[in-house]
């Protein structure tokens, strides 16, 4: 008799859950809905109108034609920029990196840019792309991460925009994985130079180099590091970050970014 009893209420548990995932459904669709007619958003992309506030800053069209990386994607193992005419291994290429393994949701293009160039102006991220980094960082290697650390920015820098957007990304990451997120421990005491995106790799590794320093050893010491960006281009700032962090004693360190650059392996 507790038996049936305890199963009666595990079902009404259940129901009562189900309920509850239904209307909050119910209540976002009608939100959408409200919010389309009232205050439409257009598709940074192509105009057409956002209908759910998850897929904002693009419409769900541009998301479906957006360049993201298949479970099934041969990548390389180490740096992640996707393979030509290769079922597995190293580009050959990025050896000298000194992150563990480093993985994005896509390449810099359509839906994904347009994502990364919002969050440099608002610090807001939509659900629809935070899925798609939790769905990433719940892949090999990325899921065995026990800690979760924004690249930070520089204090002047982060004065002047008003937040670190690897921040933002690793908050939203941290809450769905259920990992401690670390925005103390990594910081950036050296200012790099602006307008970085003009440099050629060889500039850009060169001015981040020791631009980064731990501050709280004890916090990363033997920790899985799951390093947080916005784009990996060249690889020279995770680099750089990464060193930091191994040298400080955690154990490994991955990179995830909602992009990367669409450079082919060789």
């Amino acid at each position: 008799m507790p038996e049936a009893h305890h199963l009666e209420a595990r079902r009404q548990s259940l129901i009562l859950q189900a309920s509850v995932d239904l209307g909050r459904r119910i209540v976002g669709l009608c939100c959408d809905a409200l919010l389309a007619v009232t205050y439409p958003h257009g598709c940074v992309l192509c105009g057409a109108s956002v209908e759910a506030r998850a897929d904002w800053p693009a419409c769900a069209e541009c998301w479906d034609a957006a360049p993201i990386f298949a479970v099934d994607d041969a990548l390389c193992t180490k740096c992640g920029v996707k393979l030509q005419g290769q079922n597995v291994g190293w580009c050959r290429h990025c050896s000298a990196e000194e992150f563990t393994a480093a993985r994005a949701v896509g390449l810099y293009d359509g839906a994904l840019r347009a994502a990364v160039l919002e969050l440099k102006s608002a610090p807001k991220l939509g659900a629809r792309l935070a899925e798609l980094l939790v769905a990433v960082a719940r892949r090999e290697p990325l899921c065995h991460a026990t800690r979760v650390v924004p690249v930070p920015l520089h204090a002047e820098r982060q004065r002047e925009r008003g937040f670190n957007q690897a921040a933002v990304i690793a908050r939203a990451i941290g809450k769905r994985l259920a990992l401690p997120v670390d925005e103390t421990s990594l910081v950036r005491p050296v200012h790099t130079a602006a307008h970085r995106s003009l440099m050629d790799a060889h500039a850009r590794r060169t001015s981040v180099e020791k631009a980064f320093a731990v501050v709280a050893p004890r916090l990363v010491h033997r920790e899985r590091i799951l390093l947080v960006d916005d784009v990996l281009t060249t690889g020279a700032t995770a680099s750089a970050a990464a060193r930091a962090l191994l040298d400080a004693g955690a154990e490994v360190v991955h990179v995830l970014t909602i992009a990367r650059a669409a450079f082919s392996a060789r």
